[in-house]
């Protein structure tokens, strides 16, 4: 891992971000409640996206506008559909848990990495050590049986769709990681952040207003969660992710976001009573193990190809 301030930084950083991801699925599920359960999903995610790109505007109209405005035609041409992409990721992901549980959503949306490890190596020549991989590959299936149980449970009405738009979010957002994995190399966090937020925010926003989706009428509440979901999971947890993807490979970052399900799993157990049986407890130390072997292994330097610039 390549960084001026050292890896412990990057991994502070990127520990944080996955914290605040854990607490994505259970603001969302409030949030839908607030409302009485009738926001639809892209009423979330979009504004959750406005409310983060308006947070953000003062902070990069004083300290990254010059860079913005340097950015060049071509990089705007990765920019762009990245927004696009990520815009897209949050409708999916958001719309997916109106369907399947939390643990289901959360395990699929984070099988990135499988996704990341391919798209990576052909596209970014980005190439990892045997084991690694083979971590790799059981921090996933570690990750499959937490929320196992609940893909395939027979009559739950809407779960295989809510799986199969989880699913889809999280190949989005491996395209959407590895565009930023790109561009992070000549722009600064913000300069790429803002921007990324915005284009994403005009995306759901103009599905919002084709579809004749309401934005408005809700309760207080509701508002006041999609503020924490633009603060937390987006501004925190994205942008830990977009921080870190110019020093890490995006297959390396992909596995650490399979601490979500772990999180988000726990807290719906808390909060909503969704008790993980012994398969998904198990499931949760396997994928943790696997985790820490990675982060283990490549501090010691022992990767066998380096990481690229």
């Amino acid at each position: 891992m390549r960084n001026a301030n050292g890896s412990a930084w990057v991994y502070g950083v990127l520990a944080c971000g996955i914290f605040s991801f854990s607490f994505s699925p259970i603001l969302i599920r409030f949030a839908g409640g607030a409302a009485g359960g009738e926001a639809p999903g892209l009423a979330v995610a979009a504004w959750r996206t406005m409310m983060a790109t308006v947070a953000l505007a003062p902070v990069a109209w004083a300290r990254a506008r010059t860079e913005i405005k340097a950015i060049r035609p071509r990089e705007w041409r990765l920019i762009v559909p990245a927004g696009l992409l990520l815009g897209l990721h949050f409708a999916l992901w958001i719309e997916s848990l109106y369907h399947t549980t939390v643990a289901a959503a959360s395990v699929l949306v984070t099988t990135s990495p499988i996704f990341l490890a391919a798209l990576g190596r052909f596209f970014l020549n980005e190439r990892l050590s045997k084991p690694v991989y083979g971590a790799i590959a059981l921090a996933v299936a570690g990750a499959a049986f937490i929320g196992g149980v609940d893909m395939f449970e027979a009559g739950a009405a809407g779960t295989l769709f809510g799986n199969g738009l989880a699913l889809f979010a999280s190949l989005v957002f491996s395209v959407y990681l590895l565009i930023g994995r790109v561009v992070r190399q000549k722009h600064s966090w913000l300069a790429y952040v803002f921007p990324l937020y915005a284009i994403a925010a005009f995306t759901l926003l103009g599905a919002a207003l084709v579809l004749d989706t309401p934005l408005w009428g809700f309760d207080p509440l509701f508002f006041l969660l999609c503020a924490g979901l633009a603060l937390g999971p987006q501004i925190m947890g994205h942008g830990a992710f977009n921080y870190a993807i110019r020093y890490a490979p995006a297959t390396l970052i992909g596995l650490l976001g399979l601490v979500e399900p772990v999180g988000a799993s726990l807290l719906a157990y808390a909060i909503f009573d969704e008790a993980p049986g012994p398969v998904a407890i198990a499931g949760m130390l396997v994928t943790l193990v696997a985790i820490s072997f990675v982060v283990l292994y490549r501090r010691r330097g022992q990767a066998a190809v380096p990481d690229a610039d």
